[in-house]
């Protein structure tokens, strides 16, 4: 079994996607209020916005609880993708690697989410949570980020 490898998955959400980007952009300091999947979040190093600024989170995975740190490593506002560098907490003690792409692009009615992750792992048996399972963590935040925006 290889060390490596990436996953994906694809959400369909009824909020536009320019609607569901500017949460990620701009106004990622609320998501804790939009999903109970996410207990916390706060900026550790520079802004919420700007490439190169780290935040610490806090969230639910599997039932457990968890932190950890994410740098924006680039932004594409034209193409709507930000890819994120993730570390600290679980991811450090069994992943090298852990990168995250979210790309949301339009529909007709709505938008899709696409969440990429690409990991290398330090060991065959890991302890944190599956990458997969971060798949399923994301997909609950989107869907709880659409309902909020749909609500609006």
């Amino acid at each position: 079994m290889s060390l490596s490898g990436k996953v994906e998955s694809e959400t369909e959400i009824e909020a536009t996607a320019a609607k569901f980007f500017h949460i990620f952009r701009k106004q990622l300091g609320h998501v804790p209020n939009i999903s109970p999947e996410v207990h916390g979040n706060s900026v550790h190093e520079g802004n919420w916005e700007n490439i190169g600024s780290v935040k610490h989170w806090e969230y639910t995975i599997e039932g457990r609880k968890h932190t950890t740190k994410e740098k924006i490593e680039s932004i594409d506002d034209d193409n709507k993708i930000i890819k994120y560098s993730v570390y600290d907490g679980d991811v450090s003690d069994s992943y090298k690697t852990f990168k995250v792409t979210l790309q949301v692009i339009d529909r007709e009615n709505g938008g899709l989410v696409k969440w990429t992750i690409d990991y290398e792992k330090l060991k065959e048996d890991i302890t944190a949570a599956s990458p997969d399972s971060y798949l399923v963590l994301f997909a609950k935040i989107t869907n709880d980020i659409d309902a909020h925006l749909v609500k609006e």
